[in-house]
């Protein structure tokens, strides 16, 4: 059966995003199948194995045998979780599509809110986090750090603690895929700027049901840079405003070392000349990065390849 292939329309499709989480998908599936057996509603589950290196393969196709309701997409390596969320709003047929993760940090039993929620004529619901028992005080503070400076930099406004778990209409999942075609994406803000009727529902994430987080220090800086440059020049402009308050300092420095020569005072100034030679490198380098984070999307967006590739999927009908 195609990815395409459907008898009659569905009420909605679930999207869910795999990498190396042998541990977690037995779990996650057993709590989801419970919530959607008592929805009485058509569905697909669309899993996306982003390039898992573990048991997670044998454990996806075990489940899409027994089910007709689900299928697997398999990337051909690892293209990272907002490529994964990506191709299953592309692959998805469903009228409304909820995207979450399988680690069981996005409730499944939030699923029948969300589509309450979307009945009520909402084409947006993000769920928002009120309180995370699987992160420590430095993720917490950092989190609201970057929702902070996000929205100080963007025209538009990210909802602050919005996570990955969300539901869309068929409408947005359509713009998603023919409009929103950028190599450096912040799904959770795309979402949060295209307009149209939308809420938010606030939930409490648990602590991970089994696995760890595949989300490095490292990841969660390079996705911050990415969600701020997608949605910001601000920072460019930040090198003209920093050289015009340096130029006023330095005339200000400049006409005090007159005035003082006039009057005879001798003004020693080795250390304030390397402290402050210190600070402008400081700030030519910070700039410099700036401008080439800028220039690194530019150059990633104009070889235009392929935001993932597919290598094989997986229903029940498969051999």
């Amino acid at each position: 059966m195609s990815l395409r292939k459907q008898k009659k329309a569905l009420s909605f499709s679930l999207v869910v995003s795999v990498y190396n989480e042998e541990e977690a998908l037995p779990l996650f599936w057993k709590e989801t199948e419970k919530v959607l057996k008592k929805l009485h509603k058509t569905y697909e589950v669309l899993f996306v194995d982003d390039g898992s290196t573990d048991e997670s393969r044998s454990i996806l196709r075990d489940i899409a045998k027994k089910n007709k309701s689900v299928r697997v997409i398999h990337f051909s390596r690892n293209f990272g979780h907002e490529a994964a969320m990506l191709a299953g709003i592309d692959h998805s047929q469903g009228t409304a599509v909820i995207c979450m993760d399988v680690d069981l940090q996005h409730p499944p039993q939030y699923i029948p809110q969300l589509l309450g929620t979307f009945a009520a004529g909402n084409e947006i619901i993000t769920m928002t986090r009120v309180e995370n028992k699987g992160t420590n005080w430095f993720h917490k503070f950092a989190s609201s750090l970057f929702y902070t400076v996000l929205n100080k930099l963007s025209s538009g406004h990210i909802t602050p603690h919005a996570s990955d778990f969300f539901l869309i209409s068929r409408r947005i999942a359509d713009l998603l895929k023919n409009e929103f075609r950028e190599r450096s994406r912040f799904l959770r803000g795309f979402i949060q700027i295209i307009g149209f009727k939308k809420t938010t529902l606030p939930y409490i994430a648990p602590r991970r049901a089994a696995g760890t987080s595949k989300y490095s220090f490292w990841k969660l800086w390079k996705l911050s840079m990415h969600a701020i440059s997608s949605f910001s020049t601000i920072p460019l402009q930040l090198g003209t405003t920093l050289g015009a308050i340096i130029a006023g300092l330095s005339i200000a420095i400049g006409l005090y070392s007159v005035v003082m020569k006039i009057l005879g005072f001798t003004i020693p100034g080795y250390t304030t000349i390397v402290v402050m030679i210190s600070m402008l490198f400081a700030m030519q380098f910070f700039i410099i990065g700036m401008i080439g984070q800028y220039l690194g999307l530019l150059f990633i967006e104009n070889k235009k390849r392929p935001i993932y590739l597919v290598e094989s999927t997986v229903d029940h009908e498969s051999d």
